[in-house]
């Protein structure tokens, strides 16, 4: 009789266990599923540009030199009716920029989207997006900075995006900006991507693969807890930043790192941290070296010197793709699959 006894919660335990199992690996499963892309951009195809965040205040001249770059690829460009609104802070009211986007999302004869400018106010319009016919007839989204509320939303549909240069990344000579937009073109039209970065000695060595997410370090901050913020599990993580104290990356760091978004993924590309603010009482330390001790506590490759974000050199990445890492003090090699 005390055998049985201890059989059945014996039996219990190894039932639980094993469906525990089953279901973690079916999350990693899920985590790990393949994002839907987007055709690759072809001659004759239709480009909308519109302006999801800020103001773009005597911005008309970049506008036109996107315009004449998509048309040098043989695209055609369509600019949404409220890009150059005024509302504030923004280019245009909320609804006034949600509905450019959301034509935009839903017009299956548009096969990407290029976002105009960051600053900031996409995450305001982000609930009022249906993406129900974007999901059906996916394109290209592409942008950076702020428009990383954007990626990560679309991310979380199940589809890949571009994180690349905007229409006001054209302000200087283009000469000047010959791979970023070189890149940009590549990632779109479908070329393979792949990166050398220069060496690092702040680099923590490794090799991995996984999913490319992330962007915008205080977007990233911005997103968590709410049902746009990114799984990262299985994933490599990519930061950026601009125009902040060390102190408020940090902050963020272990705001993140407090959420459990390290715990899981497999690596982390840092990308340009530009135009840091000095605060009265000094950090102490590199930013190379803040971000390795605000992830000290895990083993997971990290790779510095990726040439994307805020600076003049802002090489395309495919968001949601597949890369592998390779991390040395040397260099760093990304491959996209």
């Amino acid at each position: 009789m005390h055998k049985n006894l201890l059989t059945i919660p014996l039996f219990c335990v190894v039932l639980f266990f094993g469906i525990k199992t089953n279901v973690a690996q079916n999350l990693i499963e899920k985590q790990n599923t393949t994002l839907k892309q987007p055709p690759y951009l072809k001659a004759g195809d239709t480009v909308a540009i519109v302006a999801p965040s800020g103001i773009l205040k005597n911005r008309t001249k970049e506008v036109e030199q996107a315009k004449a770059l998509l048309k040098s690829w043989g695209l055609h460009a369509v600019v949404g009716q409220h890009v150059f609104s005024k509302a504030n802070h923004f280019a245009g009211t909320d609804d006034e920029r949600c509905e450019d986007l959301q034509k935009a999302l839903d017009n299956p004869k548009i096969s990407a989207i290029w976002c105009a400018r960051g600053g900031y106010g996409t995450v305001r319009i982000l609930d009022k997006l249906d993406f129900s016919k974007f999901k059906q007839n996916p394109k290209w989204i592409i942008g950076y900075s702020d428009i990383t509320a954007l990626h990560n939303q679309i991310h979380n549909e199940g589809v890949e995006s571009v994180h690349a240069l905007m229409c006001t990344s054209l302000q200087d000579d283009l000469s000047t900006i010959k791979e970023t937009i070189s890149t940009f073109k590549d990632a779109v039209f479908g070329k393979p991507l792949s990166y050398t970065l220069k060496g690092s000695t702040y680099n923590k060595t490794g090799t991995t693969s996984g999913q490319l997410v992330g962007g915008n370090l205080t977007m990233l901050h911005t997103m968590l807890g709410s049902k746009t913020s990114i799984d990262t599990s299985g994933k490599i993580v990519f930061i950026e930043e601009i125009g902040e104290y060390k102190y408020h990356i940090d902050r963020m760091l272990q705001s993140l790192k407090r959420a459990g978004y390290f715990d899981n993924c497999t690596g982390v590309i840092v990308g340009d941290m530009s135009k840091m603010r000095t605060n009265t009482t000094l950090w102490g330390t590199s930013i190379e070296q803040l971000v390795l001790d605000a992830l000290a506590d895990y083993n997971f490759p990290i790779a510095f010197n990726m040439p994307a974000g805020h600076e003049k050199d802002n090489r395309a990445m495919i968001l949601g793709r597949t890369i592998q890492l390779s991390v040395s003090s040397e260099q760093s090699k990304i491959i996209f699959d």
